[in-house]
């Protein structure tokens, strides 16, 4: 495989980015927190834009907030080629989780604007809205509704924990001149999506690669089940008498990782990850509680053959405590396979630049997840420190971040090249 040898990162530039954009945060560095509609969120997106104005890039928004980013090709008929990440983040988080899939995607572009060779096929580039779960409970929004798997009107009644819709949110912040519908992708839109993302998992450090090219990723859910026991003074209410919802809880919580060990697959793996009560006293008999629990695999069968087991088991310890248990399935996505013709160009592209890599699953899923559902898509994996993300001390270098850069660079040449 022959390479333009005129693509060169400017790294330095690129980590500067990457450096600015952490300092937006809802709370003080190291720590990023970058929850939808905020005003750190508000102000990265505006980081963003800047930046791919600053490239020459033509940008608009959705009505959701997705952000378009484009190097528009000789042959503007052409199917575009989609590239791309998120930049919002959960609360005490770090720098890098979708940060590089979208600053280094920009990066990739400029690379190949020096080059001086312009694109037969325009390279788009897209800033999801809300890839984290963290104000709706549910996660990738943005290309949920590109992909049309989320159904607008539904999207438009999600409620954040205050009980503030998706809707009035967007009319706040100036998002409501298009109704949600539009923003579903037309077909043909895209050729190609090719996403570059930390691992999120120690792989690549412990084997001593630099890239890993992502084959399948992980079919996620998320259960919710809401709790209602009776409350009542701590030292007024016997033990035989009480319906504790706290403790109905707490035995889900455990059900949930005893159904993730059992199911059967090694890849199975539940978190219960939200666990709110009320009232909230420590004299108080938890009257409510709600869960939110994550589970997810590479096999939809053994997933949802372990989600029906939690469920059934939810069911039985509310039954057996006297507390009524409400489930609700918020999501329940298909694993993925990504395009068998993007992995074998993404190893190519590997093997020529001479990068150590393997081909990999995601365990953690990603906006290509839906991206999937419109267009051939691939992922492109680098090494992060001890495999830590979702924390302050989430760190990629950069030279693994310029690698995994190149890789995508050259990808997307190859890509915007085809007829």
């Amino acid at each position: 495989m022959s390479l333009p040898a005129n693509i060169k990162i400017q790294e330095d530039r690129l980590q500067s980015q990457i450096d600015e954009l952490s300092l937006i945060s809802e709370h003080t560095p190291p720590v990023v927190t970058r929850v939808l509609f905020s005003e750190a969120d508000q102000r990265g997106r505006a980081f963003v834009k800047r930046i791919a104005e600053e490239a020459g890039l033509h940008v608009r928004q959705d009505a959701v907030g997705n952000i378009f980013a484009r190097w528009i090709g000789s042959d503007a008929s052409l199917p575009a080629v989609a590239t791309g990440s998120h930049i919002d983040a959960i609360p005490n988080a770090g720098t890098f989780d979708g940060v590089v899939g979208v600053l280094g995607a920009i990066a990739a572009i400029r690379a190949r604007q020096r080059g001086g060779v312009n694109p037969r096929r325009s390279i788009e580039v897209i800033i999801f809205t809300a890839e984290e779960p963290t104000r709706f409970g549910i996660g990738c929004i943005g290309s949920r509704l590109l992909a049309g798997t989320l159904v607008s009107e539904k999207a438009a009644r999600l409620k954040d924990a205050d009980g503030k819709t998706l809707d009035a949110w967007r009319n706040e912040v100036g998002w409501d001149t298009d109704g949600l519908a539009s923003v579903r992708l037309p077909n043909g839109r895209y050729s190609a999506f090719v996403e570059l993302h930390i691992e999120q998992g120690p792989i690549l450090e412990r084997e001593k690669l630099l890239i890993g090219i992502v084959e399948k990723i992980a079919a996620p859910s998320t259960l919710r089940p809401d709790l209602t026991g009776s409350g009542g003074h701590a030292g007024g209410v016997l033990m035989p008498d009480r319906h504790d919802a706290l403790l109905a809880g707490a035995e889900i919580a455990l059900a949930v990782e005893q159904a993730a060990v059992t199911s059967g697959s090694p890849d199975t793996v539940g978190t219960t990850g939200i666990f709110r009560i009320e009232p909230g006293a420590v004299n108080s008999v938890p009257c409510r509680a709600h869960l939110e629990i994550d589970l997810r695999d590479t096999q939809s069968g053994t997933r949802d053959a372990a989600l029906q087991r939690i469920e059934r088991f939810a069911q039985d310890i509310g039954h057996r405590r006297g507390v009524t248990c409400e489930l609700e399935r918020v999501a329940t996505d298909p694993p993925v396979t990504c395009a068998p013709h993007l992995v074998n160009l993404i190893s190519q592209v590997c093997s020529t630049l001479h990068l150590p890599a393997r081909r990999m699953i995601s365990r953690a899923y990603h906006d290509s997840s839906f991206m999937a559902q419109v267009c051939p898509t691939a992922m492109i994996f680098i090494p992060c420190r001890n495999g830590w993300s979702h924390r302050p001390d989430e760190y990629a270098s950069p030279e693994h971040i310029k690698n995994g850069v190149t890789v995508l660079a050259h990808t997307l040449a190859e890509l915007a090249s085809s007829p």
